[in-house]
């Protein structure tokens, strides 16, 4: 939920626009009027230098100058001898002092600005001009008020109205642009609020525009396939994990209700059997989903550096298997990965051949070459083992079907005959995650699992240690 200090990305946006807005437009009034006021000044300050001109002009020519001079416009004028008196001005600075202290440099009249000279409370444009007649020198002082800095009260108004409508302006255009933009975006969410459960399968509408909402929309469907993937994939796996809990569950409830309906019929040995029989695939089946869910929760462990040969030997040992297994082993290939769960996946390879095959399985350790350092997956080379059993074998397009969880296969390789579905996925899952891969590759006979893991880096022997070690272990009897 937004805070109460939080705002919107539109108010944001809107607030933005309309500071800048007001920023620039007050900027641009200011300016206007300092450009205005400079020409303002200049001609100002030329038809102040024609009124002094004219005086100038007056004595130059011999003409007696009157006191009180003539006033012909709004501009003053003074007359000041060589002795710094005024000899004559205009009526509006009868009796008063010189306007100015400065004095022309040689015949260019001179401009400044005077304040408190002419007018008390004012300032003024007051130029300086010299004339000479005979041996006389005066000097021509006309001035009229400054011009303000806003120029005029009504320009000053203008450009106020003017500023404030275009900040309003901008202003409305930032939030109409930003709503609009962010159209989509409200759609999408709209859309994703109303996504549950029960309609994994709707999305969110894509906008036509080839922008970052567009990608934003694109990626929003792509997560939501996948959720819905995911979603599909764990409702599969509840309703198998739902029926291969049920199945142990309902024999042994039959196996019960026979025995208390006919208890004087019953084989107590023969009922305990059966029912450990049921227990058994029950708590394997439990196993295998604990560690399942452990494997989806993303754990990793801290490897390990193990030998494969001297591995799978210890591990071949301790079996009492009804089938012969035979190894051929190279030795020194090492990996490193945590040893529980490479046993994991080796008894569900071990165990799922032993069940499909006729009389052998074959398990093979060898190393190849890698991609080199420039892949990064391989550097150091490949550690190989292989699963291979001599039964009926798998279809190739049955091939990735197997490593679903619970899949059930037709024909001789059916899951009814001890697996509970989840032993290949879970063993390519393992080797994923440690960076390798499993997969079914082929074979004359029977189906023949290949596991790939990235060899440790003292996997590589001299040539005189890479000879194949063959050691055939025949075990019968009851595991």
């Amino acid at each position: 939920m937004r805070t109460r200090q939080q705002l919107s990305i539109i108010r944001r946006t809107t607030l933005f626009a309309g500071a800048v807005a007001a920023l620039l437009s007050t900027s641009l009034a200011l300016l206007l009027m300092v450009v205005m006021q400079h020409v303002a000044t200049r001609w100002l300050s030329e038809e102040v230098a024609a009124a002094g001109r004219r005086v100038v002009t007056q004595i130059e020519h011999g003409d007696v100058v009157a006191d009180p001079l003539a006033s012909h416009s709004s501009r003053v004028v003074q007359v000041v001898d060589e002795r710094g008196r005024v000899v004559a001005s205009t009526p509006q600075l009868k009796g008063r002092p010189p306007m100015a202290a400065f004095t022309p440099s040689g015949r260019q009249a001179t401009t400044s600005v005077v304040c408190g000279g002419v007018f008390r409370d004012d300032c003024d444009v007051v130029v300086a001009q010299r004339a000479r007649h005979g041996q006389a020198d005066w000097i021509v002082y006309s001035a009229s008020p400054a011009i303000p800095p806003w120029v005029d009260a009504q320009l000053a108004a203008a450009m106020i109205g003017g500023a404030l409508l275009l900040t309003v302006g901008i202003t409305a255009l930032g939030h109409r642009v930003a709503a609009v933009s962010l159209r989509p975006v409200t759609a999408m969410r709209a859309e994703l609020d109303s996504i549950n459960a029960t309609c994994p399968d709707r999305r969110v509408p894509v906008p036509p525009s080839a922008d970052e909402i567009h990608d934003l929309a694109g990626s929003v469907n792509e997560t939501l396939s996948r959720l819905e993937a995911a979603l599909r994939q764990q409702r599969q796996f509840v309703s198998d994990a739902s029926h291969d809990l049920r199945s142990p569950i309902t024999a042994m409830r039959t196996e019960v209700e026979d025995a208390l309906a006919a208890p004087g019929e019953t084989n107590v040995t023969e009922l305990g059997s059966h029912l450990l029989h049921s227990l058994d695939r029950l708590g394997g089946i439990v196993h295998d989903l604990l560690i399942m869910a452990a494997l989806d929760s993303g754990v990793s462990l801290p490897p390990e550096r193990v030998d494969l040969a001297q591995f799978v030997v210890g591990e071949c040992a301790i079996r009492r298997p009804k089938k012969t297994i035979e190894c051929s082993l190279q030795p020194g290939v090492r990996v490193e990965i945590d040893r529980g769960r490479l046993c994991r996946l080796l008894t569900n390879l071990v165990d799922n051949a032993m069940r499909h095959a006729e009389s052998v399985v074959t398990i093979t350790v060898r190393r190849e070459p890698g991609d080199g350092p420039e892949d990064g997956r391989f550097p150091n080379g490949v550690a190989v083992l292989e699963v291979l059993d001599d039964g009926a074998g798998i279809e190739p397009q049955q091939r990735e079907h197997v490593f679903g969880r619970f899949t059930r296969l037709d024909a001789a390789r059916t899951r009814d005959r001890g697996g509970s579905g989840l032993g290949l996925p879970i063993a390519r899952q393992i080797a994923e995650m440690a960076g390798g891969t499993l997969g079914i590759e082929d074979s004359p006979r029977g189906a023949r699992f290949v596991l790939r893991l990235p060899a440790a880096a003292d996997a590589a022997k001299p040539a005189g240690s890479s000879a194949v070690q063959d050691q055939p272990i025949t075990a019968r009897g009851s595991r």
